[in-house]
């Protein structure tokens, strides 16, 4: 698997019920915790990486990115990837109401292995 694969597969839904270890309320707020430090590390480090380029080949000036004001086509196009992001952010309480919607059709893992052991 390539990791481009690897990124596409990363928001799909696994089959069957979301294990809980914690509180249910809990856990939710640690993957939204979790998704938005893993989204603010990497974005971090790319514009370290940008910032120490544009630096090192004398095309920006230090002070020249914080005072950067973006026109009116990059702030849309901000504003599209800040609402993108926050779906990401919040894709477990997404799919927790997509279950709740879908009637909770999804059986956990343990459910089907004490329902084997009944029927041996």
């Amino acid at each position: 698997m390539s990791f481009a694969d690897a990124l596409a597969g990363a928001g799909a839904k696994p089959a069957g019920k979301r294990p809980y270890f914690l509180e249910p309320q809990v856990e939710r707020v640690l993957a939204i915790t979790m998704a938005m430090a893993q989204e603010l590390a990497v974005a971090r480090q790319r514009a370290d990486t940008l910032e120490r380029l544009l630096l090192a080949k004398g095309v920006l000036t230090p002070g020249e990115i914080d005072a950067f004001v973006p026109d009116r086509a990059a702030s849309a196009e901000r504003q599209m990837w800040n609402q993108e992001f926050i779906a990401r952010i919040l894709r477990i309480v997404q799919q927790e109401n997509e279950a709740a919607i879908g009637g909770g059709s999804d059986v956990a893992s343990g459910e089907v292995g004490e329902e084997l052991a009944q029927e041996g």
